[in-house]
């Protein structure tokens, strides 16, 4: 049986799908419509209690997209404990900087592929 998504974590993904940082933004255009490699990705989705920047179901990856926020000391804790959570569930997490994005988009993108081939 599916469980209904809380709406609380509904209403928080449409908001972020909607106002996506340019870091996101730019990835995104790589990954939507099965561009990358035939690969269907979303954004924004819901796993267990979390909402991952990007997933794709049938590879068990998830790809988050830090800022500097994500070094305050309480953030850090709840990535740790996001990706604990995802990881003890079977998903590969690669997580990626803002500044690489910009920087060295085409080495991020390979470190995807990497890991849906």
């Amino acid at each position: 049986m599916v469980q209904p998504i809380p709406r609380e974590l509904l209403k928080i993904s449409r908001t972020l799908r909607k106002n996506q940082t340019p870091w996101e933004h730019e990835l995104w255009q790589y990954l939507r419509a099965n561009r990358f490699y035939g690969v269907q990705f979303k954004r924004q989705a819901r796993l267990g209690n979390y909402i991952v920047d990007f997933y794709c179901a049938n590879k068990k990856l998830v790809i988050e997209l830090d800022g500097g926020q994500h070094i305050e000391p309480e953030v850090e804790v709840m990535d740790a404990k996001k990706q604990s959570y995802l990881e003890n569930e079977g998903f590969t997490v690669l997580r990626f900087w803002n500044n690489e994005v910009d920087k060295n988009l085409e080495g991020v993108l390979e470190k995807i592929k990497e890991n849906i081939l």
